[in-house]
């Protein structure tokens, strides 16, 4: 049975504009990026694991979901296989400075994401 948290959760997802739920998948990944820092310096690696698979499942869903047509996704699709390949190679070395190196970059991007997503005007229903 789904609690009321947990219905409002989903709701907010599938109302969600795109930009909004970019946001949120960036927002996820970012959430388990510390998650697995956290877990690492507390040497508890089957959580470390579990918390980079799902930041390495969000951009490969981004990765997946590019409008190849559009040049930007070019680029976007080698820093998002770059983000993944170093979440790959943090989680065989049990290495947080790897996260150090990742994780501004993630912000980064969706901060931008953020900042281009309040200028797009989306259609009054």
């Amino acid at each position: 049975m789904i609690n009321a948290y947990q219905q409002y959760q989903q709701n907010s997802i599938l109302l969600a504009s795109p930009q909004k739920l970019l946001i949120m998948l960036y927002d996820g990944a970012i959430r388990f990026i510390k998650a697995a820092r956290k877990a690492m310096e507390e040497k508890d690696f089957e959580q470390a694991n579990y918390n980079l698979v799902r930041a390495q499942d969000i951009f490969s869903e981004l990765n997946c979901n590019l409008d190849m047509d559009i040049d930007i996704s070019k680029n976007l699709r080698s820093l998002y296989n770059f983000i993944n390949d170093k979440l790959i190679q943090s989680n065989i070395k049990k290495s947080v400075e790897i996260l150090d190196e990742i994780e501004p970059m993630v912000e980064d991007l969706r901060n931008t994401w953020y900042e281009a997503s309040k200028k797009v005007k989306v259609p009054q229903q």
